[in-house]
């Protein structure tokens, strides 16, 4: 579905006939102060691109199954970087046993292993720590380098990608959450970390934008 950009008065006239619909194109011309004629284009395009539905000696009703389309494909396009959160990073000779006391105290379910540079080393997630803790070794002196994923096996997210480009990576992957990066002078899988795009993140974006008035 592509989204036609309305002019004022498309807009004018959506906000009337979602107001007063049934309405005909006399009385919505009237409103306006302008003639049938003028209007005449107006009305076809809003029709045509399914904002309005038409029926013949009743008049325009706005179309509300094609506004809650709107609104999703809204959702669908916006920008990973309007939505990141701020990453919860440990340095990747954290030990294990200070990794799990973070991932309590953030409340998270993921956890970014970063090197001096604060350039993405590695993800460690909650199983990988529950799997450390069960495994009878000294969590104090092991460090998450050892237990958590590294690139190039991490699937990440650039700011200017979508949202539903991240909603597809996480369910293809498998995955809670994804590191948003950018890349370090073109070096190959050497990434800054800049936030992090989860999958509560996407939930909330969907309903905040679901939420808002629909034009």
């Amino acid at each position: 579905m592509v989204i036609i950009k309305l002019t004022k008065r498309q807009d004018e006239i959506l906000q009337i006939v979602k107001k007063n619909g049934p309405i005909t194109g006399k009385e919505i011309a009237e409103r306006l102060s302008v003639s049938r004629a003028a209007l005449r284009p107006d009305l076809a395009i809003l029709t045509m691109s399914g904002n309005l539905d038409a029926r013949p000696r009743v008049g325009y009703f706005y179309n509300e199954q094609f506004a809650v389309k709107r609104q999703a494909e809204k959702y669908l396009h916006q920008k990973v970087t309007n939505f990141k959160a701020h990453p919860i990073v440990v340095e990747k000779s954290t030990s294990v046993y200070d990794a799990i006391v973070q991932l309590f105290l953030e409340d998270v379910g993921t956890l970014y292993a970063v090197d001096l540079e604060g350039h993405l080393a590695g993800v460690v997630s909650r199983k990988d720590l529950l799997r450390a803790a069960i495994g009878n070794q000294n969590l104090q002196e092991l460090p998450v380098s050892v237990i958590m994923t590294r690139m190039p096996n991490i699937v990440t997210i650039f700011p200017e990608e979508t949202l539903y480009e991240a909603a597809k990576k996480m369910i293809n992957y498998h995955v809670d959450s994804l590191p948003v990066v950018k890349e370090v002078d073109k070096q190959s899988n050497t990434y800054l970390l800049v936030g992090r795009i989860t999958k509560t993140t996407i939930t909330r974006a969907y309903l905040e934008l679901m939420e808002e008035k629909v034009d």
